[in-house]
């Protein structure tokens, strides 16, 4: 880390050193900004010299900084997940960074409060660190080195599930791509905007503009949509691979599974099986028309972060539906996915098409308004009511999608049509149960069952349940809660 701390540090300063050789020149601004860059690559050093860490029975202490002391302790009975990632940085010298989080943290960048990382160990240590804290191993007193190293061997593993190359082919579906290809637009029009440059003026770009001006409009529609699509699948493809390369799930003796992947930055992430309180099954319609769908688990103190943490929780990246229903019922030891879903009531449906006519007949009628006013033409509000099939569509698509079913421990629901998610949580997991009637929803008869949990979303939802059936659904779901309260009519 002394070879890479400070060039990381220097690239971070860039802005500011070429701003204060650029602009100061002939004054002291210049010696400003190097002093800077120099003040950051000395605390950077100063931090990898310093940094000490040690594991007692109780806990994790870790304490760095040479001028400003930072000293943080994490219980051991506290640890929730133990997180290794080997970023290239790290991979260049057999490093890793080992991330101790105690539960959920903030939405940010960076590590939230209740994380601790250790950046950075070697690959052996970060191992031995993740055995040791997930399976409460205790420090025997006097065998501890001179970080608080002892020796625990990694249990042997058996395999749940692998990736397979052929689901290369799920990849263009995912359409992870668009992100990709929307930053590079956003990029380059700013730096275009910000340099007064017009880039269709210059090179090939000029070339192909003029000869895209001499064609149809629709022929300049088609082939730009099948660049845009072949960009976005081999973006999507590249994103895959990059991800999801070597991905292995594997379950540990004790009751622990252990997810790896990653090609350039390899990620190792571990789930106590007795936090684990379910999965959720995910079909982006995309996916769903391909016959895919992905996995993620349901487990209480899992981190959810953007970034790096992304998809911690990830137990299949997509795959075919079968292998994907396969592996849910392996890792909750019951076929949730499989099960027979009993549908929801003909309001159900009503209320669908009509939210989903709605929500198109609502913009067209006021781009109509905006028409007879003038401020318009008419195509818009003649294009909104093109729409109107596919949302009928979309509605009745969407009352297809609803079910829900009780699977021995777990409760199993399923909605959305874009995005369609089957979602099994553990009854016994549940912190109570919530029954919710819309003004609407009383006038249908229908209620909308939440069963809340301290894991994932927090609550999931049974959507436009009959009312006789929603509460029978609750009381079966949390026995006992809500009898009480029930009447029962002879």
């Amino acid at each position: 880390m002394l070879l890479i701390r400070p060039v990381l540090d220097l690239v971070r300063s860039l802005p500011v050193l070429v701003g204060a050789l650029l602009l100061g020149s002939g004054n002291n601004w210049q010696w400003i900004g190097l002093g800077f860059t120099a003040l950051t690559i000395a605390t950077g050093i100063s931090h990898c010299l310093t940094s000490r860490y040690r594991i007692t029975a109780t806990q994790v202490e870790w304490r760095t900084g040479l001028l400003l002391r930072k000293q943080r302790a994490v219980p051991r009975d506290r640890i929730r997940t133990v997180d290794v990632v080997s970023e290239p940085k790290h991979r260049l010298f057999s490093l890793a960074a080992v991330r101790i989080g105690t539960g959920r943290h903030s939405q940010g960048k960076g590590p939230g409060k209740d994380e601790l990382v250790l950046d950075a160990v070697t690959r052996a240590e970060a191992q031995r660190l993740r055995t040791l804290l997930l399976h409460r191993k205790t420090v025997a007193s006097g065998s501890a080195g001179p970080a608080g190293s002892v020796d625990v061997t990694a249990p042997p593993e058996q395999l749940v599930a692998a990736v397979d190359r052929k689901w290369l082919r799920y990849a263009p579906f995912t359409l992870s791509g668009i992100a990709v290809v929307g930053a590079i637009l956003g990029t380059i029009y700013h730096f275009a905007h910000e340099l007064n440059l017009d880039p269709v003026r210059y090179g090939p770009l000029r070339d192909l503009f003029s000869r895209v001006t001499q064609e149809p409009v629709w022929v300049t529609v088609v082939f730009a949509a099948i660049g845009l699509l072949v960009l976005v699948s081999v973006l999507s493809v590249g994103g895959y691979v990059l991800s999801f390369w070597n991905f292995r799930l594997t379950r540990e003796p004790g009751g622990t599974l252990h997810i790896r992947r990653g090609l350039i930055t390899t990620r190792s992430v571990s789930i106590e099986e007795d936090r684990l309180r379910g999965v959720e099954l995910k079909e982006p319609l995309p996916l769903r028309i391909a016959g895919g769908a992905k996995c993620v688990a349901v487990a209480a103190g899992l981190r959810e972060g953007k970034g790096a943490d992304k998809g911690g929780g990830l137990l299949l990246p997509p795959a075919p539906l079968a292998r994907v229903r396969e592996v849910a019922g392996e890792v909750l030891g019951e076929d949730v996915a499989g099960a027979v879903l009993v549908r929801h009531p003909r309001q159900a449906l009503n209320r669908r098409i009509t939210r989903a006519l709605t929500s198109v007949l609502v913009p067209a009628a006021g781009l109509f308004l905006l028409a007879w006013a003038g401020a318009l033409p008419d195509w818009p509000w003649q294009l909104a009511l093109v729409l109107v099939p596919f949302a009928v569509l979309v509605g009745w698509d969407r009352y297809r999608t609803l079910g829900h079913a009780l699977v021995g421990r777990y409760l199993v629901t399923r909605s959305g049509s874009l995005a369609r998610q089957t979602v099994a949580v553990r009854r016994d997991g549940l912190t109570g149960i919530v029954v919710t009637r819309s003004w609407f929803q009383r006038r249908a008869g229908l209620v909308t069952v939440v069963a809340p949990i301290a894991a994932g979303r927090g609550h999931y939802h049974v959507v436009d349940v009959g009312e006789s059936d929603g509460l029978a659904l609750a009381d079966a779901t949390v026995p006992g809660l809500l009898t009480p309260f029930l009447v029962v009519n002879s």
